[in-house]
């Protein structure tokens, strides 16, 4: 079951300093302009070929522009045996609107 979260409940995770792993799902000019720090990035386009670099054990919390392509690579994980999954709502829209730190380039 994928689970999903806003962008209040995974900052109270960072903040708590909690293990997870955040995987930006959205294209390289987009994560260029802005990005959430401690991400890594993992386009959509690119994401069936090299989703395997992600640790099939942890907590994997997927985000893109507004949690839609999110949805999508957490769909993929899911039929590739992955289980802790969650996507983020809003996405990094949600990330900003509500003033938290971003990395731009």
């Amino acid at each position: 079951m994928i689970k999903s979260m806003n962008v209040q409940e995974l900052k109270a995770k960072m903040d708590a300093g909690d293990k997870i792993v955040l995987v930006d799902c959205r294209e390289q000019e987009e994560w260029d302009e802005s990005r959430i720090p401690g991400a890594i990035f993992i386009p959509l386009s690119t994401f069936q070929e090299n989703f395997n670099q992600l640790d099939p054990e942890a907590e994997i919390i997927m985000q893109c522009r507004s949690g839609r392509r999110s949805l999508t690579a957490c769909q993929i994980l899911q039929e590739n045996d992955y289980e802790d999954l969650t996507n983020l709502e809003g996405g990094i829209l949600d990330w900003i609107d509500q003033g938290y730190e971003v990395i731009k380039d």
